[in-house]
């Protein structure tokens, strides 16, 4: 399994359930790398999307505590376990984890990848992806020429994880 996910320089993701800030390529690479694949988040996040309705084009599985949630274009599942089940069997490389904090935090241990796109500035977030620099089962693979938008700069950083086997 991949992650994916745009950080500001103290790993934040989010505040009040919007991304920190809008980037145009960020959201192409978004769309890129996960168009054709599965999409796992909580309900907050899909919350976030346009119309809140499921990703296009992805097959989106929805982790919630609801137990009578249904949504129309998403599978709905109510533990880890129960997402793992139904993407068993799919290749690891086609299934990414889009967030939020919870979900980032809860399915970390089972990914591999990480795409992060690297924000240089600091916002007020409320929500955080995990820090991978400070964490030693990680380490970057891959680094992006530095990106502009307007005044901000950024890059895209593929982490991997170690292997200490």
């Amino acid at each position: 399994m991949q992650m994916i996910a745009a950080v500001d320089e103290n790993w934040g993701i989010g505040k009040k359930n919007e991304l920190l800030v809008s980037i145009p390529a960020d959201m192409k690479f978004f769309r890129e790398m996960t168009t054709g694949c599965t999409v796992i988040m909580g309900r907050k996040t899909l919350e976030s999307f346009p119309g809140k309705r499921p990703l296009p084009n992805r097959r989106n599985i929805v982790l919630t505590q609801d137990a009578a949630l249904q949504i129309n274009g998403a599978e709905v599942v109510h533990s880890v376990e129960e997402a793992l089940l139904l993407v068993e069997g799919e290749d690891p490389q086609k299934v990414f984890c889009i967030g939020g904090e919870s979900i980032y935090r809860q399915f970390l241990p089972y990914s591999d990848t990480a795409y992060i796109t690297k924000i240089d500035h600091s916002y007020d977030a409320d929500a955080h992806f995990p820090d991978l620099d400070r964490d030693a089962q990680w380490e970057i693979s891959e680094t992006s020429e530095e990106q502009t938008c307007f005044d901000l700069t950024y890059h895209f950083v593929t982490y991997q994880r170690v292997n200490h086997s």
